[in-house]
């Protein structure tokens, strides 16, 4: 009964995945990271402060939904990065002139 208290680590990974596909998530933590990245990188430069705020906003949107239907941990951790880089891009966006210019 003992091995029932332990938990497998030899097996798991570090992010405690189920090993089942969801394709949904991993998609939508793929687009929310690139708008993240995208959103967060063009937001230090003023003249693209229209791609910075429109990729923040629907990076938010998306990763929002991701991490309500999320299953696992590496989904949520990915998640929680693009959202970051998403809200910090869209806020320096809207400071520089913001989504209508």
């Amino acid at each position: 009964m003992a091995q029932a208290l332990r938990p497998n680590t030899a097996v798991g990974s570090l992010f405690a995945t189920d090993d089942k596909p969801h394709p949904l998530q991993d998609a939508l933590l793929a687009v929310t990271l690139v708008l993240g990245v995208t959103s967060f990188v063009t937001a230090m430069f003023h003249s693209l402060h229209l791609l910075s705020s429109w990729t923040g906003l629907v990076g938010i949107f998306t990763g929002a939904y991701g991490q309500w239907i999320s299953e696992t941990t590496r989904e949520r951790f990915g998640l929680i990065l693009g959202l970051g880089a998403s809200g910090v891009g869209f806020f320096l966006g809207m400071a520089h002139g913001g989504l209508f210019g």
